[in-house]
């Protein structure tokens, strides 16, 4: 998955949101193991899985120990993307006792969460199988937490949206209204990408089959999103498009109702569940006595 953080690299420091989660953490120190532990004591801890599901955010936490020490030693014996159940063993790191007391709640902070998000995916997904139907996800993120809740997502078995605002045009229900149309917004689009000379993909969305027929007439999209339709509407919106555009299906959207979606023929179902609504994967970090 490190293909994940090089491309997004340019738009998230890692280290400085390490540092970040740090200060928020420890302010002026973390004055419990300052007063009990010895500065000099090393020790070595094991991740604990509580539930069944699928792993996610090895490689953030192995980070995560390295940026705080370089030398840690850590064993990795399950890594992402691997499907866990109750009982098993991780990974086990040795460092200074300190830092791992120091970093063992920003671990499981992350490591629950994107296994969470990687869990739910992953069913999401599976409930697909057979199909050419994608799961991706939405910019229903937690601010200064999207970069880990979107490489959850791919760990999962799904894909990633747009990361931003920046790497794709979606012209949305809000952006038709205020431009007063669907058609003119799409010509508003392609005309601004033409005068910044910028080669960006449009999705628009629809809102009826009404809609739909107006987009493959005008055309100048790559994507057309199928909103709030039900599976019927979709069916009848994958005809009428017959491979000309991509498709994607989006608006609550759930485990029940996905696979009639999917079994529709869109290429995308778009939930933003995934990560606005995901519970947590049960984790722990557990020392490991000498």
């Amino acid at each position: 998955m490190t293909d994940f953080v090089t491309l997004h690299s340019k738009h998230f420091n890692f280290s400085g949101f390490i540092r970040e989660a740090f200060k928020e953490d420890a302010g002026d120190g973390d004055h419990t193991s300052l007063s009990t532990i010895p500065a000099s004591h090393r020790g070595k801890m094991r991740l604990l899985v509580k539930e069944d599901g699928i792993l996610a955010g090895v490689e953030a936490a192995i980070r995560i120990f390295k940026q705080l020490d370089k030398s840690c030693s850590l064993k990795i014996y399950l890594g992402d993307g691997a499907r866990v159940k109750k009982g098993d063993v991780a990974f086990e790191v040795e460092s200074k006792t300190r830092t791992l007391l120091l970093a063992e709640r920003l671990v499981l902070n992350i490591m629950q969460r994107m296994s969470g998000i990687a869990t739910k995916t992953h069913t999401l997904q599976a409930l697909c199988h057979g199909t050419s139907a994608k799961v991706i996800d939405t910019r229903k993120t937690t601010p200064g937490f999207r970069f880990f809740e979107k490489w959850a997502v791919v760990i999962g078995g799904g894909s990633n949206h747009r990361y931003g605002l920046y790497d794709m045009i979606l012209i949305k229900d809000n952006h038709v209204d205020f431009a007063g149309g669907i058609l003119e917004a799409i010509d508003a689009a392609n005309h601004y990408l033409k005068q910044k000379r910028k080669s960006l993909p449009i999705e628009v969305e629809t809102r009826s089959l009404e809609d739909v027929k107006k987009v493959l007439q005008h055309g100048k999209i790559q994507r057309i999103m199928l909103d709030n339709f039900t599976p019927a509407q979709t069916k009848q919106a994958v005809k009428l498009v017959n491979k000309r555009y991509q498709l994607e299906s989006s608006g609550g959207i759930t485990e029940k109702t996905i696979r009639a979606y999917a079994l529709a023929g869109v290429d995308f179902i778009s939930v933003g569940a995934l990560t606005h609504q995901v519970r947590s994967l049960d984790l722990s970090l557990k020392a490991v006595k000498a």
